[in-house]
């Protein structure tokens, strides 16, 4: 009985490992030969080396498993290529879950992500059913996500064992990279963060990502998606609470987002040049526009799923930052 997980290394593959572990499962990961394995020191599992753009890694992958978490996808708000974002995300997602299925797994948990659903205008929480058009995803993470989970509950249609998962933006202990989310929790503890625009996440505890994941793999019916989170708050809100926690000062400047996009496509320009990442990206701003906040109402009916404080996830993501040395 073994269960495969992609995204292994990364910050919520790594929290579903240890859900796992903890369950006493044999665990099988995919990891690409060179990349940081800090989150799988210790860890009693298998590895498989190889890229998931690779079908003979996946084929490797899949052999004999019972169960996949694919968690592993290309989440980037800025890329230079984005044709290799959709290979990863749409092409190779579809053809894994499929060798899985033939593999053997009886039950498929997929992680797409609330970048997928649909927004209302007047800022209220969204659910699974909020209307929603490929139209409306901004920038090629958002657009390769939304055409994955198409491909995916199409597969599930067809009769592949499969549940989807949405998260909401996880924060905690382990962000090895850091995400997006993680950068600005560590930016904002570290002071860097003068100003702030009118915008608004979910936020929460990593931990309670993945335990979403085994709940969906044990009780998620079929076909049916779920989002996973926890406190929808404004960006103002979050670096006030970051303040509160770190003794610092939070920001009062309101920019509109307009403001800054001349920066953002400077950020990017530069990017290009550079080959690093922007720290501000014209997609990012884009998505500021409206406040993702959603509610998790399903998956606390149907699947059992509960909550921690986002003061708890903000907590243990500035101890582990700080523990890391990358907050002083």
């Amino acid at each position: 009985m073994t269960t495969l997980v992609t995204g292994a290394t990364g910050f919520v593959g790594s929290a579903v490992i240890r859900q796992l572990l903890r369950r006493g499962e044999a665990v099988r990961v995919l990891a690409r030969a060179g990349s940081n394995r800090r989150n799988l020191t210790d860890l009693d599992l298998e590895i498989v080396e190889g890229d998931l753009n690779d079908a003979q890694a996946r084929a490797a992958a899949v052999r004999g498993i019972t169960a996949l978490y694919h968690v592993a996808a290309d989440y980037r708000l800025w890329v230079p290529d984005p044709a290799a974002m959709y290979a990863t995300n749409v092409d190779a997602t579809a053809d894994l879950i499929r060798r899985a299925t033939e593999a053997g797994a009886q039950r498929i948990v997929y992680t797409s992500s609330v970048a997928t659903l649909g927004l209302h205008a007047d800022g209220t929480p969204s659910d699974e059913e909020t209307p929603v058009v490929l139209a409306d995803m901004v920038g090629p993470y958002k657009r390769s996500k939304y055409m994955a989970e198409e491909v995916v509950r199409g597969l599930a249609d067809a009769g592949l064992p499969i549940v989807i998962i949405n998260p909401t933006a996880p924060v905690g202990p382990r962000d090895v990279k850091p995400t997006p989310t993680g950068r600005m929790v560590l930016e904002a503890a570290a002071g860097r963060m003068p100003a702030f625009v009118d915008t608004g996440l979910n936020l929460v505890h990593v931990d309670d990502v993945a335990m979403g994941h085994v709940l969906a793999h044990d009780k998620g019916q079929i076909g049916q998606r779920y989002i996973v989170g926890a406190e929808n708050m404004t960006l103002e809100q979050i670096l006030g609470r970051i303040a509160a926690l770190t003794g610092g000062r939070a920001p009062k400047i309101k920019l509109p987002t307009g403001a800054i996009l001349p920066i953002a496509y400077a950020a990017e320009a530069w990017a290009r040049i550079s080959g690093r990442e922007p720290f501000v990206t014209v997609d990012g701003l884009k998505l500021a526009r409206k406040c993702m906040f959603f509610t998790f109402a399903k998956a606390a009916r149907e699947l059992g799923y509960t909550a921690r404080p986002v003061d708890d996830a903000l907590i243990d993501a500035i101890a582990w930052f700080r523990a890391e040395g990358l907050l002083r």
